[in-house]
């Protein structure tokens, strides 16, 4: 007996399942996690969250970053502005010594060699992070309370 292809087509999105999709969806949501996948009766479902680089640049730098290409050039640009000031440690950086406090600098504010741009928390351990050069802050590249990269760009002085 000659096998037959399999009756049953490729399996259709019932409202059950869609029910199913937007309920894994949030649960991404809640618990932060970045893939979740079930099986059940015969139905495999896996719902995902792409964590692109726009996710941690600050709202200024998230328009630029739907055009991937357009965002990849301006972030290599800032990278090697000469004023860029990078971050020495893997952290979270904070604006001011405190929550509601003043930030330490302000884009347009003038600083001083030894100034104190911002806070890197790493390790329970609040490092001032120095302004190394004189000059006029241009652009603040990171959020309040944002994670920070070894090397990433935190600031700019012109």
């Amino acid at each position: 007996m000659a096998r037959q292809p399999d009756d049953k087509p490729a399996a259709k999105l019932k409202s059950d399942d869609s029910a199913l999709i937007r309920e894994l969806a949030l649960l991404l949501d809640e618990t932060s996690l970045t893939e979740i996948e079930i099986e059940r009766a015969g139905l495999r479902v896996r719902v995902a969250r792409n964590i692109s680089i726009a996710a941690s640049m600050p709202p200024s730098l998230q328009a630029a970053a739907s055009a991937p290409a357009a965002a990849a050039l301006e972030i290599a640009d800032v990278a090697k502005h000469p004023g860029v000031v990078p971050s020495p440690m893997v952290g979270t950086a904070y604006w001011a010594s405190e929550p509601g406090a003043k930030p330490f600098i302000e884009v347009g504010a003038k600083v001083a060699v030894g100034q104190t741009l911002l806070i890197i928390e790493a390790m329970k351990t609040m490092n001032q992070i120095p302004s190394p050069r004189a000059g006029t802050v241009t652009q603040i590249l990171v959020e309040d309370g944002q994670p920070v990269e070894f090397g990433e760009p935190l600031v700019i002085i012109e």
